[in-house]
């Protein structure tokens, strides 16, 4: 399955062992923590509570936002 993330392409096997790819798997796949990641799927807003419901194809395009605390003192 390919996937365009920030606008690269991907490429995902799909199905895994577990069943489709969803986008909490897919987070995790990344690497990244759940908690400071918003992520828009074909131009919509994914809520987070879904994101173990949202089971991605292939072609999706997704923007994936990561937020980084800090700032000046």
């Amino acid at each position: 399955m390919k996937l365009r993330i920030n606008g690269e392409e991907r490429a995902f096997a799909e199905p895994t062992p577990a069943g489709p790819v969803t986008l909490s798997a897919l987070v995790e796949l990344l690497g990244m923590k759940p908690d400071r990641v918003a992520i828009e799927l074909n131009l919509e807003i994914a809520p987070r509570d879904r994101w173990p419901h949202i089971e991605l194809k292939d072609g999706d395009r997704l923007e994936i936002v990561h937020f980084v605390g800090g700032g000046s003192s």
